[in-house]
């Protein structure tokens, strides 16, 4: 079981991480912008963190960068949550910070995948 935030704007897509989540015993923390996710992020410094990567509020990249530089919240795993899956995406994402990728619309069995790998990775056995 992982504390996992989800900073994302889209309800329907929150909905399904959030059930995703919670039906393989996680718990799901929600934050529907990036200055909440943030705020999120360090009151709660959950073990995963999915980032929408379009943000009302700010760039969810630029978000990712902020997390990064904070000492309390830098090596908290970052997964861009992104419908952009063009040539150059990829490393724009990991230059930014981010530890991998989860693309949309979520797959059920990818989505559980990529979880469990960060998670594992984050905190070898």
């Amino acid at each position: 079981m992982a504390n996992i935030l989800v900073i994302e704007d889209n309800p329907a897509n929150m909905k399904l991480a959030v059930l995703i989540l919670e039906s393989h015993g996680h718990i799901a923390i929600s934050a529907e912008n990036a200055i909440d996710g943030i705020q999120q992020a360090k009151e709660r410094l959950p073990d995963l963190i999915l980032m929408d990567i379009q943000l009302p509020d700010m760039d969810g990249l630029e978000a990712t960068q902020l997390l990064k530089q904070d000492p309390n919240t830098k090596d908290i795993p970052v997964f861009a949550m992104t419908a952009f899956a063009m040539r150059g995406d990829e490393e724009r994402i990991l230059n930014a910070g981010c530890d991998g990728y989860i693309k949309k619309p979520i797959q059920y069995k990818h989505f559980l995948e990529t979880i469990t790998m960060a998670l594992h990775a984050s905190r070898p056995e």
